[in-house]
């Protein structure tokens, strides 16, 4: 019998075919290999309305575009939700929360997610009232689904987990997971069309090296997002 993952996320979403090439794809795809995550994703048309599978409709009270129906998004997550309890479901939306790591690590941390990508001009609010428990967005602009926005949420939960990557201090030393941006990174060769690594770096004292990160990751995150440091 195969273990449990650490985490399952469903991605519910009208068009399938965007997600499956990157989530077939380096960390995503080592996560589930090593069973540290299982990503399922499931066509809403499967669970669209009459014979032609209906999933829009117009808005009431008119204006432009069409709005995910409830029937079909109801329906998709009844049968989910018949079959496991969910910690979370997430709708992808530009007027959600913004993301940021803190969140990324407290998703990293359930047991079953659900991820909602809308599309066209929006979805019915009544799914957002009784169904929908978190709104995250990933930034002020909107795109034509939330297909991308469940990726990149997807992406910075997964590489989180236990087997997502082959060194997880890395993850761990990431940008924002101190509350500042990462300090400069070098590699071979020591010198290149005559700029040099930072002697410290090259010493090999990890004292030195520690605190000369630490104060280049607070010169950088006060220049680039002092709003981070409250400034």
């Amino acid at each position: 019998m195969p273990t449990k993952s650490w985490l399952r996320i469903d991605i519910i979403t009208a068009v399938p075919q965007l997600l499956t090439s990157v989530l077939g794809e380096s960390i995503l795809k080592r996560a589930q290999d090593a069973g540290s995550v299982a990503i399922h994703v499931h066509n809403l048309h499967d669970y669209g309305v009459g014979r032609y599978r209906q999933i829009d409709d117009e808005p009431f009270g008119g204006g432009a575009g069409m709005v995910l129906k409830c029937e079909p998004v109801f329906a998709c997550v009844d049968v989910l939700q018949a079959e496991r309890c969910y910690d979370e479901i997430i709708f992808l939306t530009p007027d959600g929360e913004q993301l940021t790591q803190t969140i990324a690590n407290e998703c990293s941390l359930k047991s079953n997610l659900i991820l909602l990508a809308g599309h066209y001009k929006g979805i019915d609010q009544r799914i957002r009232d009784m169904l929908v428990t978190r709104e995250i967005s990933i930034g002020d602009y909107v795109l034509t689904g939330g297909e991308l926005p469940a990726l990149v949420l997807t992406d910075a939960i997964v590489r989180l987990l236990p087997g997502a990557m082959s060194d997880m201090e890395s993850a761990l030393t990431d940008s924002f997971q101190d509350g500042l941006l990462a300090p400069p990174d070098y590699t071979r060769p020591a010198e290149f069309r005559g700029i040099g690594v930072p002697e410290v770096l090259q010493g090999g004292n990890h004292k030195l090296i520690i605190q000369w990160r630490e104060e280049q990751a607070l010169q950088k995150t006060r220049k680039r997002r002092p709003d981070l440091l409250g400034e």
